[in-house]
């Protein structure tokens, strides 16, 4: 990613408040344009093992390879798929472990996704947050299908069920049903946010917008207040985000953008009573014209 784009991220990451340890991991390397979030499952020692290893093979992949970024994506998840396989074959104590994942991956003014899994990428641009990322589990597609409500969604108990994950089993790179793969411009003034299901479980759509929106400069702050947000309302998994802004992002709430809007409507009121005084002194000059 160009360095002269400008945009700027900060990572968090919790264990939450019912949880012992936190199996997540986060890497985010703005000059490199990779960003990654990553949910291990497999039990404390497997789980947490499996989104070391995926957060080792992915950035390391990305780095020594070049050419399609759509193809260098899948590549770099399908080696940590298969490495992960590996180390849990050699330990029976990891036997079984995996990790669900998103990657967001940019190239000049593209972003370019790979998801596995239930974590989520989010897209906020012109006041709306938009989920560009699939849930691959039963109630996500019944969610995303309209038979459950978001808030049934959160609450129903097989939330934690996925049908994708990553190291359970052999991949290769290019098997369907397996990565989910999306390219979208990102323009300077948007932003992403990209979440493990701890958060997204604990926080509907419209409160992370709010938390979002009031975003005024600091990407870190945006990112421990979703944190602290979701553990507020309980915080039963671990947690963790990524918020990703272009250099003139503004949240719509943010005190920035309220002095912006009022220095507009300042602007605007003069530009109208400089108008209302042209076309005075213009009706004048007409009527004078008729004396």
């Amino acid at each position: 990613m160009p360095a002269a784009i400008g945009w700027r991220s900060a990572a968090a990451s919790d264990p939450g408040i019912l949880r012992p340890n936190n199996e997540d991991r986060v890497y985010a390397d703005d000059a490199a344009g990779v960003f990654l979030v990553v949910d291990g499952m497999g039990g404390r020692a497997a789980g947490e093992l499996a989104a070391e290893t995926a957060i080792q093979v992915i950035p390391k992949h990305l780095e020594s390879s070049d050419g399609d970024p759509a193809e260098r994506v899948r590549q770099a998840i399908t080696l940590a798929n298969n490495e992960i396989y590996r180390l849990a074959q050699e330990r029976e104590e990891c036997r079984g472990m995996a990790c669900v994942l998103t990657l967001a991956v940019a190239h000049e003014d593209q972003i370019t996704l790979g998801h596995v899994g239930d974590s989520r990428l989010y897209l906020v641009w012109n006041g709306t947050l938009r989920k560009l990322t699939s849930d691959h589990s039963p109630v996500g597609e019944w969610e995303e299908q309209g038979e459950l409500t978001e808030a049934a969604a959160m609450s129903h108990p097989r939330r934690n069920e996925v049908f994708r994950d990553v190291g359970s089993k052999p991949r290769e790179a290019n098997e369907e049903e397996f990565i989910q793969i999306k390219s979208f411009p990102f323009r300077p003034g948007a932003a992403l946010l990209l979440c493990t299901d701890g958060l997204s479980d604990m926080l509907t759509s419209a409160v992370i917008s709010s938390v979002v929106e009031r975003y005024c400069g600091d990407p870190e702050i945006t990112a421990r207040e979703l944190v602290a947000e979701a553990n507020r309302q309980g915080g039963k998994d671990n947690i963790s985000v990524i918020f990703v802004a272009g250099p003139e992002f503004l949240g719509s709430e943010s005190e920035a953008m309220s002095e912006a809007r009022a220095r507009h409507s300042v602007t605007q009121a003069r530009e109208i009573k400089s108008w209302w005084r042209r076309m005075l002194n213009r009706l004048g000059r007409l009527l004078d014209g008729r004396a």
